[in-house]
Formats: structure tokens, C-alpha cells, sequence
């Protein structure tokens, strides 16, 4: 916190400086696309909002509380998020827009970004977590896409193979790459690197929920170079590797699809 800030924030109220937390999460039930919580210093859930319970088929928000992700989501759905908490606890370094699938029960994956900030007691120790995770913003209409980049993007979604960086999809569209971030950030709240890893990802996981292809094929139709490189990739935006993901999305699907 630079001192501006700092000076300023000395002259609020202790009201204002000591929001309840039941205040924040009465706030983000109005944000039906976001996800809010409060962890304490173990990672357990002190408060969550709606969405959060409804994500995780939870009943009541209640039913979260003193639990930790591991203990309400299946498999490493559970367990990525709950070493994510382990290591702000320890570092206290933020996560800020992590791009990352969630798991909403009963069966569908989502795109959020993922911002974790810690929680600091008068000592700088860290003593908890607040953060939220917003759902990724859903495709606009076309009219709402300049046709340049409309038709770029048709393009790009059916050769993923040769567009590899932010760059080669900036000049498929004939604008240079600050004007597409800006547009990706707009419509889609993402940079252009990644709207490429999610359209890449959002295949593949679709590929392995629907079909039986071998992996080893829906790397190559997902634009990647090989099997090894996806797996790396996949990990990283999903927490699990691509035949985690497939086992453990027909357990979470059931007998019954």
C-alpha cells in the first residue's frame, strides 16, 4: 500500500474499515457470475455466496463453512484450489486473474478468472483469504464483433494449429496487437493469449467429455504440437491432466449421462 493510500486509509471510519463480512457476501449475491468467499488461516471457508453453494450443489451456504474446497468438490477440482490456498498462506503473495475450469455441478465446466488476495493482521501475518472467482464473459453477438476480426476468428477456430501467439492472430486480423487486447479485454475479459489457450482447452475438454478419441488426436486437433505439450497445458488451466479430466468427468456425469 503506497503512502497516499496508506494516509488516507488512517482517516476512515472503523466502521468502514472493519466491514463485516456478512456485508460482502449480502454485496456479491447480487453477482450471480461470481463466485465470493472468506477462508481463514487454514484455508477453510468462513463465508460464501449463493453462487458459490449452487456451483458445488450445495443446499444451503452454510454447508460450506469451516470446509475446505477439497472437502466439497470431486477429485483435483477439490484439490487445486486448496493448494492454491496453502501456498498464499504461506507466501502471501496474491493471485490475481487466473485463468483457470471450474467444475459446476451437475456436469458442466467453466471458464473463470480467479483472484485470491491475503489477508493481513497488524503484525503483516497472514491470517486469511478473501477472493472471488468471475465466470468468463459469454460469446457477444457477431454484429458486436468487427467483421475483420469476426472473420479472423472463424478462421483461427478451424486451423487452431497455426496460431500460436497473440502476434500471428493480430496480424490474421490486419490490426496491430494493443488494438487486440483491447478487443479481447472487451468482449471477451480476457488477453489475447488467454482467448487462445481457452479456445484451445474448451475443444479438447469437450472432446474428452463427448467423445472416446485418443488423446494423443484431440491434442493435435486442439493446435498443439503433441500429446506431451497439451498435457502440460491442460494441467495448467485445469488442474488435472487429460485422462484425469475425461475419468473424472464421466464419474461426476453418473451411469445416467
Amino acid at each position: 500500500m503506497n503512502s497516499s493510500v496508506a494516509s488516507t486509509f488512517e482517516n476512515v471510519p472503523n466502521e468502514v474499515r472493519s466491514i463485516d463480512i456478512r456485508l460482502l457476501v449480502q454485496l456479491f449475491e447480487q453477482a450471480p457470475d461470481v463466485a465470493f468467499f472468506v477462508k481463514d488461516a487454514e484455508g477453510r471457508y468462513l463465508a460464501v455466496n449463493r453462487s458459490l453453494a449452487d456451483r458445488h450443489g450445495l443446499k444451503n451456504c452454510e454447508d460450506a463453512i469451516g470446509k475446505r474446497p477439497v472437502d466439497i468438490c470431486v477429485g483435483r477440482f477439490g484439490l487445486v484450489p486448496t493448494d492454491q490456498d496453502a501456498k498464499l498462506l504461506r507466501s502471501g503473495r496474491p493471485l490475481v486473474d487466473l485463468l483457470e475450469m471450474h467444475w459446476h455441478l451437475p456436469h458442466e465446466p467453466v471458464w473463470c478468472l480467479t483472484t485470491k488476495l491475503p489477508i493481513m493482521d497488524e503484525d503483516g501475518k497472514v491470517v486469511g483469504i478473501v477472493g472471488f472467482s468471475r465466470d468468463v464473459r459469454a460469446p457477444v453477438e457477431n454484429h458486436e464483433i468487427p467483421e475483420e476480426f469476426a472473420s479472423a476468428l472463424r478462421y483461427f477456430e478451424q486451423n487452431l494449429t497455426e496460431f500460436y501467439t497473440p502476434s500471428a492472430l493480430a496480424e490474421r486480423s490486419n490490426m496491430s496487437l494493443q488494438r487486440l487486447s483491447r478487443l479481447t479485454k472487451r468482449l471477451f475479459g480476457l488477453t489475447p493469449s488467454q482467448f487462445i489457450s481457452k479456445t484451445r482447452i474448451a475443444l479438447a475438454s469437450r472432446l474428452l467429455y463427448e467423445t472416446d478419441q485418443p488423446i494423443s488426436e484431440i491434442a493435435l486437433t486442439s493446435g498443439f504440437y503433441d500429446q506431451s505439450a497439451f498435457t502440460r497445458a491442460f494441467r495448467v488451466a485445469t488442474g488435472v491432466t487429460p485422462s484425469e479430466f475425461r475419468r473424472q468427468a464421466k464419474q461426476i456425469d453418473g451411469p445416467n449421462g
